[in-house]
């Protein structure tokens, strides 16, 4: 396949960083059953890489909850706050983040939490994520106005990039359908690690689809080639 070169790199976070979506898929799984409904796969395909609001919207319309989605929100967030303090990062994921720091490549983070959540999830991982260049928040950012699979928080993500790179200069990381539709709704390459097992026509639209971050190999988008770093 032919992959074209880029200069910065954007990563989504749950999923794709940090094994969360288990957590997050449970939450919700339970939330679900204790008033009687099922959390289908269909339903969890829908939901997966959105923000919080629409996470509960979408939620109680497929499962048909009798909840508002700001009652389902209220015990969501309750149970995050309980459960995410210290959820761990995905093999590889630091030393991606390091390596394209120590080799000068820009990086950021674009995230679907808000930044209420992201502050439990990041907490024992501050130093890492002080690597970035920057955060954007999307369940808290007022300049997404729409959430995945909407491109706006990656099309936002680049410009806040000091040298305001193109579209087509930046590589997504993700592992939600939504988050590959909205990078490449940008104009993005996108290396999917699914963080489930989707149907194959919701990951074929991925540049390149890995098992894992640490199978990923940088020079095939003219980024330096990985070296150990301790």
């Amino acid at each position: 396949m032919d992959f074209k070169k880029v200069t910065h790199v954007i990563f989504d976070l749950d999923g794709t960083l940090m094994d969360s979506e288990k957590i997050l898929n449970k939450i919700i799984t339970d939330i679900v059953q204790s008033y009687g409904k099922k959390y289908t796969p269909e339903a969890r395909a829908k939901v997966v890489g959105t923000p919080e609001k629409d996470t509960a919207r979408i939620v109680v319309k497929e499962t048909g909850l009798p909840i508002t989605a700001d009652q389902f929100l209220q015990i969501y967030n309750e149970r995050m706050a309980k459960e995410l303090q210290n959820v761990p990062l995905f093999p590889g994921a630091a030393e991606l983040i390091k390596h394209f720091y120590y080799h000068g490549v820009p990086t950021a983070l674009a995230t679907s939490s808000s930044k209420f959540t992201l502050n439990i999830k990041a907490k024992h991982h501050q130093k890492l994520f002080s690597l970035f260049n920057h955060q954007v928040v999307g369940g808290s950012d007022p300049e997404v106005k729409y959430g995945k699979p909407a491109p706006d928080i990656f099309l936002i993500c680049a410009s806040r990039f000091e040298d305001n790179p193109k579209p087509q200069q930046c590589l997504v990381f993700e592992d939600a359908p939504n988050g590959v539709k909205a990078a490449k709704g940008a104009g993005m390459q996108v290396v999917m690690i699914p963080s489930n097992k989707f149907a194959p026509e919701l990951t074929n639209q991925a540049t390149l689809v890995l098992n894992s971050l640490q199978e990923f190999r940088p020079e095939l988008f003219g980024l330096p080639p990985m070296k150990i770093i301790n």
